[in-house]
């Protein structure tokens, strides 16, 4: 975290541990308001890594999933990074920098330093510079009913639409809308305390879960350290936002992924689902899942969890297809904490995710 941006917010009652907001002193309040109310939210805890020079897409085009040409300084998009076995090493949210058409990468803060790493032993002779870009811009979370309507009085000379994908310039930054309700703001350091300040005149200020939980809602899933290498991309439904080409040329993994999807055996899916835990229950990424059907092997892993609004937790989870439709499906151990299914945005027109029992 930018060390100046690290005071202010301290100053403003965050409480920050590793580098990610917790709370802003009220957490039940801030997590009552998530629902309905408009929030604002710090995204220090996610990471950038900027590819810039003359070959830089052709090197993203041949080592990610998504299709990099689609990505463009309007449009931005989501990806994975896997290993030769298609395995994903990351997942993340990919666009260009406008003030030069490089490329930022936006991922879990604790794979920056490893992804880059890897990536950079690719690089070879290509015209590619790979650097770890996280304090070069603050990044700045609003969501809500009104997120739009709030951010545009705010920023009146932007046309800000709410079209997910959508990238609006800003002087020194940019808009990403992730969804008709939520956006991410990139501004210089120089001008994020006075943006914020003006942004929280009429905002409740919130911490990093939050944004887990938003996210968590519309089904978009965040590879962390406890699931590197656990699961391929259509495990973690990337097919279903645009975050795989299964008409690009090659890449890591690419050959697993395209025969996986062609010969229809794809026997994990992630879905959406609400544990009803107590407080001292900690739910993490990494926890396995079980079933009847599987008897003491595990069906499933959980992918991303976070304190729900409506008490318990939230989570994203890759289960066995078959457990998923028999159910139930238990947290931790076989007779653990019941998952309750529930519908993906993306998904729930064309899949129902019920599991009975």
């Amino acid at each position: 975290m930018n060390p100046d941006w690290l005071i202010f917010l301290t100053n403003h009652n965050a409480h920050i541990e590793q580098n990610r907001v917790l709370h802003f002193g009220q957490p039940a309040a801030e997590l009552a308001q998530a629902e309905s109310g408009l929030l604002l939210i710090d995204l220090s805890h996610l990471g950038l890594i900027r590819f810039s020079g003359e070959d830089a897409q052709d090197f993203l085009q041949g080592q990610l999933s998504c299709d990099i040409r689609a990505i463009t300084p309007e449009r931005a998009g989501y990806g994975g990074y896997c290993t030769p076995k298609g395995r994903l090493l990351c997942s993340f949210l990919i666009w260009q920098d406008a003030s030069d058409h490089s490329y930022l990468m936006q991922l879990p803060a604790e794979l920056v330093e490893s992804i880059a790493k890897r990536l950079r032993m690719f690089v070879l002779r290509s015209k590619v510079l790979i650097q770890d870009d996280s304090g070069h811009f603050i990044r700045i979370g609003i969501a809500g009913q009104n997120a739009q309507a709030w951010l545009q009085e705010t920023l009146p000379d932007a046309p800000i639409t709410a079209a997910p994908m959508t990238v609006t310039s800003i002087p020194d930054g940019q808009i990403i809308c992730h969804s008709a309700n939520r956006f991410e703001i990139l501004t210089i350091p120089a001008q994020a305390p006075s943006l914020w300040e003006q942004l929280s005149k009429q905002v409740r200020c919130a911490g990093a879960p939050i944004w887990d939980w938003l996210e968590i809602g519309e089904g978009i899933p965040v590879i962390f350290k406890a699931t590197q290498e656990q699961f391929i991309p259509q495990m973690i439904n990337l097919d279903s936002i645009d975050g795989v080409n299964f008409r690009k040329g090659c890449y890591p993994g690419q050959e697993i992924v395209a025969r996986t999807q062609y010969l229809g055996k794809v026997k994990r899916r992630m879905y959406r689902a609400h544990l009803d835990t107590d407080s001292h229950m900690e739910v993490s990424a990494g926890d396995s899942l079980f079933s009847a059907d599987t008897g003491d092997q595990a069906c499933g892993m959980i992918v991303n969890a976070a304190p729900s609004p409506a008490g318990g937790v939230d989570v994203l989870a890759v289960i066995q297809t078959s457990s998923a439709e028999t159910g139930p499906v238990h947290w931790k151990t076989p007779d653990g904490l019941q998952l309750a299914i529930q519908p993906l945005p993306y998904l729930a027109a064309c899949r129902t995710l019920q599991i009975k029992g």
